[in-house]
């Protein structure tokens, strides 16, 4: 089943920490998937702002759903995010991590991110 259409209110554990940018039912099938004690981290609406979920996973699986606000956050937290990230990733896999494309892919793109079939960072390349 898509991530981006209407799901179970509780799915088959697949992950232990999501990283969600795209809100709305995409947002809800990461929470209904995520496993017990895990955390999920929402931070994009493309989708939508709208969160059509249940409890369950929150109650029954002690889910947690952390709002990432990076506007109004510290500098100084900022730092240390960073300073966290530079000691755990190699730049090797950063670059592994991300793709770029074109301003004419970009379509394709978000709705490959939508239906869940994008990993990583894509970096947009307005100028080719």
């Amino acid at each position: 089943a898509s991530m981006a259409t209407a799901g179970k209110p509780l799915q088959s554990e697949r992950w232990a920490g999501v990283v969600d940018t795209v809100g709305s039912h995409t947002l809800a099938n990461a929470c209904a998937a995520t496993r017990w004690n895990g955390a999920v981290a929402a931070c994009g609406l493309a989708q939508g702002a709208d969160l059509p979920a249940t409890v369950l996973p929150f109650i029954l699986r002690g889910v947690t759903l952390y709002g990432i606000n990076c506007v109004i956050t510290p500098n100084a937290t900022r730092t240390q995010a960073w300073a966290l990230l530079a000691r755990h990733l190699s730049a090797d896999t950063l670059a592994r991590m991300t793709s770029e494309i074109g301003l004419s892919e970009a379509i394709r793109a978000s709705t490959d991110l939508l239906e869940g079939r994008l990993h990583g960072r894509t970096v947009v390349a307005v100028d080719r």
